[in-house]
């Protein structure tokens, strides 16, 4: 029984110490699997605050990019402005010391000239006394010599000085005319340098490419699209052609329309900068730069108003200005071209004492036609003046503005000056595109085709090769046939040769009758 009861404790301390140790091997194992799940967990969470963290960082980066990117722009073109500002004042206050110092040149000239005059007054009066003793003397003598009464030797004297006078008179005016004419001239100088000081332009040839830079190279398939869906939708939607080439980050957009390109440009801007490029996009993007670019042509014709101190122009003709901006001939900006054209004719105008704001107004308007010479048939100066009367500009300046090509006789000096004005800005170095072997080439196949028809003696290209002035012989050739000659000469240009605008044909007959006294 002892036995038993001793064998049971030891049982009984035995489960007891093993249902503690497999309690305790339990207890442990699970504390080993929470301590590994936390461990996982914690591992998920530090590797997805890690990817969260690196998501962040490319975030602001990429932020901070485009932030400096914009700070670039605008400092760039900041300093851009107040270069050309600082430009604009250093040769504003060289144009005011060359007018000080041609004034003070003027004034020596007046000076020597008043002196001239005083002293040609002086010796006038000695003639004017000289003669009247001479004629005292001769009246004498013939009341002594003839038996003449008072009165008939009167006529007789009167007569003998009316036929010296005659000939001292026509010595004298020609005399006038010749200093007149050498006087214009040189005042005509004066006025045209002045002229040219004044506008001292920076404005060269402009491209018909314009390049967008991209982001990086990988940036460019992204353009192209699947299958070039993207490149082709965008060249649908504007009207350009997108060049994609071994070029590094860049992109080429061409076209002739400077309208088209200039919406094909930032249209791809904006979608490189949103990130998301496919058609659908692309349609949207252009859509929403056409209207933006409507806006911005009137920006451009209002600030081209502006700066030529010119107001009250018609909303219309503000909006065909800025597109002028768009426009080039031979590679000149036409806006340019206008605004430099309003300038050179103001200055001008100036120095001959017109009226200085109406001068403007006609340079600015002289080429508005340009604006819509490829949609409307006719020359753009007939096209200018139709446009500028529709909008209510006065009748000088819509005639002025269809006699600037001499299409028509220039019937002002406002006019006339316009024509100056024109060629200066379209002539000076850099202004067009035109190498000087091409425009030589075609003055002498203009000189060429004239001399071509029977009886021309010679022929002259002037006013940059628009008009051909052909000298015929006169015994060889009639009025009549002269006529039909400048008829034939046009057509000869119209089928052999490509030009701009239109060419005066102008054909010269003479006859001259020659003697010389000896």
């Amino acid at each position: 029984m002892l036995l038993s009861i001793f064998i049971f404790l030891i049982v009984g301390c035995l489960a007891v110490l093993g249902g503690y140790a497999l309690r305790k091997y339990v207890a442990e194992k699970k504390i080993q699997d929470a301590e590994a799940k936390a461990q996982a967990i914690l591992e998920q969470a530090r590797k997805e605050a890690q990817d969260k963290r690196r998501e962040v960082e490319l975030e602001a980066k990429d932020l901070l990019y485009r932030i400096r990117q914009d700070f670039e722009r605008e400092t760039k073109d900041r300093r851009q402005e107040i270069s050309n500002m600082e430009k604009r004042l250093s040769q504003k206050e060289e144009n005011i010391d060359r007018r000080l110092d041609l004034l003070e040149k003027k004034e020596k000239e007046l000076e020597s000239k008043h002196e001239n005059i005083r002293k040609q007054e002086e010796a006038l009066k000695a003639k004017d006394n000289q003669l009247h003793a001479l004629i005292a003397e001769e009246k004498e003598r013939l009341q002594k010599i003839a038996s003449l009464s008072p009165e008939e030797a009167k006529q007789i004297l009167l007569s003998r000085l009316n036929e010296e006078l005659s000939n001292e008179k026509a010595v004298l005016i020609k005399k006038q005319e010749e200093e007149i004419r050498s006087l214009s001239d040189k005042k005509a100088r004066e006025v045209l340098s002045l002229a040219i000081q004044k506008c001292a332009a920076e404005h060269t040839v402009e491209s018909t490419v314009s390049v967008v830079t991209l982001p990086n190279d990988e940036m460019k398939g992204r353009v192209i699209g699947r299958e070039g869906r993207n490149i082709r939708a965008l060249e649908m939607a504007t009207g350009v052609d997108v060049i994609i080439d071994d070029t590094p980050e860049a992109v080429t957009i061409s076209a002739f329309d400077a309208v088209r390109r200039e919406i094909a440009r930032l249209s791809l801007e904006k979608l490189l900068a949103d990130g998301r490029i496919h058609p659908g996009r692309i349609e949207e993007i252009v859509e929403k730069t056409k209207k933006e670019m409507d806006e911005k042509i009137r920006e451009e014709g209002e600030r081209a108003a502006f700066e030529a101190g010119i107001n009250g122009l018609h909303p219309e003709l503000i909006k065909l200005l800025g597109r002028l901006k768009y426009r080039t001939s031979f590679g000149q900006n036409a806006l340019q071209h206008s605004k430099e054209a309003s300038f050179l004719l103001g200055a001008m105008a100036s120095e001959l004492g017109l009226d200085f704001k109406l001068s403007r107004r006609i340079g600015l308007l002289h080429d508005i036609g340009k604006a819509v010479d490829h949609q409307v048939e006719g020359t753009h100066a007939k096209l200018g003046a139709e446009l500028a009367k529709k909008y209510g500009e006065s009748a000088e300046v819509v005639m002025a503005i269809e006699a600037h090509h001499e299409e028509t006789a220039p019937q002002s000096l406002y006019a006339v000056l316009a024509i100056a004005a024109d060629a200066i800005s379209a002539a000076r170095p850099g202004a067009r595109r035109e190498t000087l072997e091409t425009y030589i080439k075609r003055l002498e196949k203009l000189e060429s085709i004239a001399n071509l028809f029977k009886g021309v003696e010679k022929s002259f290209a002037i006013q940059a090769g628009r008009e051909i002035r052909v000298i015929v012989q006169p015994e060889k050739i009639t009025d009549a046939e002269a006529t039909n000659m400048a008829r034939e000469i046009r057509k000869k240009i119209e089928e052999g040769m490509e030009y701009p605008g239109q060419i005066k044909v102008t054909v010269i007959r003479e006859t001259r009758a020659i003697e010389y006294a000896k």
